[in-house]
């Protein structure tokens, strides 16, 4: 089977890997970019969306001297080769400088700051981190006095770096005691302020003279982990260096002279790499839109007025902004300079994509990647055919192929044309593996090629013309008798009617047939639709019997995650926490009921029980449905359910 259609795209797949002077290192791929054009415009910034007139810009030069300064600073604080700095930041000019310059003299590694305290300290305790770059306690944010009392126990951790917002507000600008901030931390951690330390470097060399490898670990990113703490993804250099390049020659149109908007989150792969790395290495602008990125206030009301006043070209979103935005009229703003809108990190529902296009005139590629595979495996093409719900081709010096495996996980044979398989990807971007040990059991295919082949978990299958089509992650497929339903057969539907703006289809337990399908829905503003009324819309579109779901829910707002993508995993826990309560309820036996994370049985429900006498009929009870559970009997609880 092929991993590329040639006629669509004009590169020749593999042959072209290793191109001839590639970079060896992140730090020199950004070198070259600024020097195409040193005084071009490389980064602009706004806090806010009514300010995005004024925006703080930083041309080529400025932004090279910035991430050397933030190199040394690195340095200096005793950072190697192998030490770790994480940044727990939204979306800042000093993310670039942190994420870059954290690179160029160790480690850089990723966490969401919108996690809860214990879980950030669990991942910084992971990653072993030497230095932390945060924000310090301005402008509203809770992040540090939440965030200090947890970080005593961190005995890797020497420096706690803050970036003080209050820089960018002048008349809000206040001193810190850098003492006062160090109170209650361990003896032997210290705090200072990012950018009067990055002040005190040199920004015309980098002091550490460190010869950097392509095989020297760059990052670590956390994978979208649901249950316990997230994966933590090892990407080394030649890995970011090689997704970076399939870009370029997947996008030739982001060039210098071009502007691209980045409103996902830098702690997620795609905004770092494709809308970071990647401009960055072609001298093309990145326009950073509040910390908040695309959640910032006023940035979807006023997004096309942003793309009219910067001439944004390309931009990079999800299927919940796509929606959101299809939700503000263009109006008569001159979109002229917009060539693309890219889509990843979850599939578009095809009526999303249809009304997009129509509302705004704007072309939107498809594509697929993964943490993993250093951002993009895939992408509609550019310069050739855009298939609707296709997730494109392989990008070059990639291969990605749908294939099948046995009961245990092990290649059985490649699938044939348009049969749905597991897909597999292997190429130069495809990561170094999990921080843990034990995560990186089963991810690895031997397909008998002398290769190294990445397990994505997701389904999906190839067209006799090579693009790809997702059939949905084998972990959110509805199995209902034994019939795998795709949640797409009854989202898609759904979002067809005329008040639905998002739509998430999930399974709910059940004794009989293991799983039944279930709905939720968010309607848009005045909408007035009702749930019989919905029901009765998917059953006239639904043609799939065992995809009908057993029920349409309508909820305010829809789960998201920090990137947003809808976020399922709130949804399902809620239909297994319904599901069994009835099932006890209905039995007569008093219980509390919580949802506990495992990580290695996922979610796992625990039944408190009032009574001793009562726990043979509870475990019958639950035991009817595929969900894993513990029983505890503590007869001091009140009565009552």
């Amino acid at each position: 089977m092929k991993d590329v259609a040639p006629s669509q795209h004009s590169h020749t797949g593999e042959t072209q890997w290793p191109p001839a002077n590639l970079p060896v290192s992140t730090y020199e791929m950004i070198q070259r970019g600024a020097a195409i054009d040193p005084a071009a415009p490389a980064l602009s910034f706004f806090l806010r969306a009514d300010m995005h007139e004024n925006p703080e810009t930083w041309d080529y030069a400025a932004l090279l001297r910035r991430i050397t300064q933030a190199a040394n600073s690195f340095h200096a604080l005793g950072v190697r080769k192998d030490d770790v700095v994480c940044f727990l930041l939204p979306n800042l000019p000093e993310t670039h400088f942190t994420i870059w310059g954290a690179e160029t003299a160790g480690i850089a590694a990723a966490i969401n700051p919108l996690l809860e305290p214990a879980s950030i300290v669990s991942l910084l305790t992971a990653m072993r981190a030497t230095v932390l770059v945060t924000l310090a306690p301005t402008l509203g944010s809770d992040l540090w006095p939440k965030l200090k009392p947890a970080l005593a126990g961190i005995d890797s951790l020497r420096h706690v770096m803050l970036v003080d917002l209050t820089d960018r507000v002048p008349a809000a600008k206040q001193p810190f005691d850098y003492a006062e901030l160090r109170k209650g931390l361990a003896p032997h951690v210290d705090v200072h302020d990012f950018n009067a330390t990055l002040d005190q470097q040199p920004a015309d060399r980098l002091l550490s003279e460190r010869i950097i490898e392509a095989s020297d670990v760059a990052s670590l990113f956390c994978t979208g982990g649901t249950t316990g703490l997230p994966k933590i993804a090892k990407r080394r250099h030649g890995n970011e260096i090689a997704n970076t390049w399939m870009l370029m020659q997947t996008l030739p149109g982001l060039k210098p002279g071009k502007s691209i908007f980045c409103g996902l989150p830098l702690f997620h792969v795609n905004a770092g790499s494709c809308t970071g790395l990647f401009p960055f290495s072609v001298g093309a602008q990145v326009i950073l839109g509040t910390p908040q990125g695309y959640r910032g206030e006023g940035v979807i009301p006023r997004f096309w007025e942003i793309v009219e006043r910067h001439r944004v070209n390309f931009f990079m979103a999800v299927p919940t902004v796509y929606a959101a935005l299809l939700q503000v009229p263009t109006g008569k703003h001159d979109l002229g300079s917009l060539e693309y809108g890219i889509c990843g990190a979850a599939s578009m529902p095809t009526e999303v994509f249809r009304r997009f296009e129509t509302a705004s005139g704007i072309k939107i590629l498809e594509g697929y990647g993964l943490t993993e595979t250093s951002a993009v495996s895939s992408l509609n093409p550019a310069d050739g055919e855009r298939r609707i719900g296709s997730i494109g081709l392989c990008l070059p010096a990639q291969s990605m192929k749908a294939v099948v495996l046995d009961a245990d996980g092990h290649y059985l044979r490649d699938c044939a044309v348009d049969e749905t398989g597991v897909l597999a990807v292997s190429g130069p971007n495809v990561f170094a593996g999990y921080l843990a040990e034990e995560h990186n059991r089963d991810i690895w295919l031997d397909l008998g090629d002398r290769r190294r082949w990445l397990n994505t978990g997701d389904l999906g299958r190839q067209d006799a013309d090579g693009y790809f089509w997702l059939a949905g992650r084998k972990k959110e497929l509805i199995i209902r008798g034994g019939h795998n339903i795709d949640p797409a057969a009854i989202e898609g539907p759904l979002l067809r009617h005329p008040d639905v703006q998002f739509a998430a289809a999930v399974a709910r337990p059940d004794a009989y047939a293991g799983e039944l399908p279930v709905v939720y829905v968010q309607l848009k503003p005045g909408a007035t639709v009702t749930e019989a009324e919905l029901t009765e819309f998917a059953a006239s579109q639904i043609g799939e019997r065992a995809a009908l779901p057993k029920q349409v829910r309508i909820i305010d707002i829809m789960p998201l995650t920090a990137v947003g993508k809808i976020f399922k995993p709130a949804l399902k826990r809620r239909e297994i926490a319904e599901t069994l309560a009835a099932a006890l309820r209905q039995a007569g036996i008093p219980f509390e009921l919580t949802m506990l994370e495992n990580r290695t049985r996922g979610d796992v429900l625990r039944a408190m029980l009032f009574n001793a006498s009562d726990e043979a009929a509870a475990r019958d009870i639950l035991g009817q449905f595929t969900v894993p559970f513990e029983i505890a009997v503590t007869p001091t609880l009140a009565r009552g359910d």
